[in-house]
């Protein structure tokens, strides 16, 4: 299993016990504070930029039904169907 040293999450992940959860494990919370939060906590901006990228990149990749609904049985075909799409996400937005 991958361990990541720093998590970018969303808004709606800004609490107090989720951050000293991440801070148990050791891992630095990439969390934009809330608007309505008293002491505003610093984050990586460009992290959260390419957590956005990611994001997205997952959201559109929804849009091929091979992938969405995972047609194929062997994880190796699988991974190459989302290479695949991913390449042409990317050709296609270029």
């Amino acid at each position: 299993m991958l361990f990541q040293r720093r998590k970018p999450c969303l808004l709606t992940y800004d609490a107090d016990w989720f951050r000293e959860a991440l801070a148990e494990r050791g891992i630095e919370a990439c969390i934009p504070s809330k608007v309505n939060r008293k002491k505003l906590i610093p984050h990586d901006q460009t992290l959260y930029r390419q957590r956005h990228k990611i994001e997205n990149m997952f959201g559109k990749s929804k849009d091929w039904r091979r992938i969405h609904t995972r047609y194929d049985r062997c994880a190796h075909t699988f991974m190459s169907a989302i290479t695949i799409a991913a390449i042409m996400i990317f050709w296609i937005n270029q």
